[in-house]
């Protein structure tokens, strides 16, 4: 058992894809606690695609996709934002217009430039963190420290908004700015987890594990704490199964958080109220009086 447990371990580049994904699993859950909670899951879905036309244009003009993704996702986050408090339509508009418009912009970019990139950039859609190097667990370190410590900095600001921000501005907060900030630090995240998962699979990375620790408590710091430890779990179990199984890493590690989230919905202990959510409709039925 434990042969097949560090097998993976003693190949350097293994190891590098190891340490990448309990950091991504740990921070995804981090900021997916504040999606879960304020319902952010379209939008990180929106990030994660607009996401994807910037490393299509870091790989264009030759520089880290890195700083491409994470101009992109940044931008429309701020872009999201502004059109919608100068046009008035809802945000859920603007994230669908930012959202289609610039995902096809990437691919007719990486249908039109870049051919001899097509494998590169089909990874960067799936995931592999397999293929995590050097330079890419530094920057999902330095990224990922960045995240954190602003979460732990402005916690408890963030909480108050994210509850109610009517009454945080209403206490001399600044809630736009302090959603926004919210808004950056999720389009950080995606970016942090792009290559280990996907652009297609990473808002589920951000959800589920977060979602998962809500059916076991109603205390928010216990929730981030149990959705980093499920976030982490995810990714390991993830990257055990993508190794051992020759599957994509960013398929495994979700299929995981989500194996995670189906056993604790059933058995946790909020699962009477799961179970009654799942049958009111039937139960609702059956005792209606016929008109």
């Amino acid at each position: 058992m434990i042969d097949w447990l560090m097998e993976p371990l003693g190949y350097t580049f293994l190891l590098r894809g190891f340490v990448a994904a309990i950091m991504i699993g740990i921070i995804c859950a981090v900021v997916g606690t504040f999606v879960v909670l304020k319902g952010l899951a379209f939008i990180g879905d929106a990030l994660a695609h607009i996401a994807f036309t910037g490393i299509v244009v870091a790989f264009l003009a030759g520089f880290s996709f890195y700083i491409g993704a994470l101009i992109a996702a940044v931008l429309a986050a701020l872009g999201i934002g502004a059109v919608s408090q100068r046009t008035g339509i809802s945000t859920d508009t603007s994230i669908g217009i930012f959202f289609s418009g610039i995902f096809a912009a990437g691919i007719v970019l990486m249908s039109l430039g870049i051919q001899t990139y097509t494998i590169d950039l089909f990874s960067y859609l799936f995931g592999d963190i397999l293929s995590v190097r050097r330079d890419d667990l530094i920057s999902i370190m330095i990224l990922g420290g960045i995240v954190l410590g602003i979460i732990l900095l402005f916690y408890k600001e963030l909480l108050f908004v994210s509850f109610d921000p009517v009454v945080a501005e209403s206490a001399g907060l600044p809630a736009r700015k302090l959603q926004m900030l919210l808004l950056i630090l999720l389009s950080v995240t995606v970016v942090v987890s792009v290559q280990a998962v996907g652009v297609v699979l990473v808002v589920a990375m951000i959800v589920t594990p977060s979602a998962t620790a809500y059916l076991l408590t109603d205390r928010f710091g216990v929730m981030m704490a149990l959705g980093a430890v499920f976030g982490a779990a995810s990714a390991i179990g993830g990257f055990y199964l993508s190794y051992y199984a020759d599957v994509p890493s960013g398929g495994a590690i979700v299929l995981v958080a989500t194996l995670l989230f189906a056993i604790v919905a059933i058995i946790g202990p909020k699962r009477r109220s799961f179970w009654q959510l799942a049958t009111s409709g039937t139960d609702a039925s059956q005792h209606q009086r016929p008109a």
